[in-house]
């Protein structure tokens, strides 16, 4: 038999976990928001979108996350992809691990090519690093 001072904690543990949640929920929601921001204010959207349509005819695609594009074309054997990430006003592009570049412009990890607010606000610039990447695209292997 369960007593009223079982059923508060329990109460209270339940609306800690909802308001945890939706916490959560809230921060995946800013999270999404600022991506889109980014990639609207920097035109990048609309240059992948101008790659799409112009380049590839439409026969690439899409896959949108929260802070995360994955831009796919290419058919079973050829499949090619750019994936771009959004980390607070950055714009990382994520390639196969390599030696670290010797460019300051953009900052290079190893695996990810990072484009700060300052790089990417000149157009010019993103849209060079930007054809780099499709020229050089990251091949998917195949499933079979």
């Amino acid at each position: 038999m369960s007593t009223s001072h079982e059923y508060q904690d329990l109460s209270s543990e339940i609306h800690d976990d909802v308001l945890d949640e939706q916490e959560r929920e809230a921060q995946r929601l800013s999270v999404r928001e600022n991506a889109k921001h980014v990639l609207r204010e920097s035109g990048l959207a609309e240059m992948l979108q101008s790659i799409n349509r112009n380049l590839l005819k439409g026969r690439g695609h899409f896959e949108e996350y929260d802070s995360l594009v994955l831009f796919r074309w290419g058919t079973h054997s050829t499949r090619r992809h750019m994936w771009i990430e959004v980390r607070g006003s950055s714009i990382l592009f994520r390639l196969h691990p390599h030696r670290k570049c010797a460019p300051a412009a953009p900052v290079c990890d190893g695996e990810y090519h990072t484009l700060t607010s300052a790089m990417w606000s000149d157009r010019e610039f993103l849209k060079a690093e930007l054809k780099k990447y499709y020229d050089r695209p990251v091949a998917e292997t195949s499933v079979d």
